[in-house]
């Protein structure tokens, strides 16, 4: 009978893979725009505006928010990290400017 139940099993992990555990549709959604915004025609802002009816602003609150989730990394590392690198970079090179040092 172990054996009967154990294909079911993949089945049900599937979709568990798929859709991450912590995530909302909405921060998945964001995660998947964010791995291939460039595919939309027009600005990245535009994109924004229209496929999650945020502001730019609040876009990247939420996230910055977002790719601190440990749920984020697992579901995407890659994407994740590369944002936290991206991330990390603009705030040094604002902390170097602000105190009149070269950023690089």
């Amino acid at each position: 009978m172990d054996a009967a139940e154990s294909p079911s099993q993949p089945e049900q992990a599937a979709p568990a893979h798929a859709r991450p555990a912590g995530l909302s549709e909405r921060e998945r959604a964001i995660l998947a725009f964010e791995r291939q915004w460039w595919k939309y025609a027009g600005a990245k802002d535009q994109a924004i505006r229209e496929l999650f009816e945020l502001s730019s602003t609040r876009y990247y609150q939420v996230l910055n928010e977002l790719i601190e989730k440990t749920e984020a990394l697992a579901a995407d590392p890659m994407l994740v990290k590369r944002l936290r690198r991206m991330r990390a970079t603009r705030h040094r090179a604002r902390a170097a400017r602000r105190l009149g040092m070269d950023p690089r």
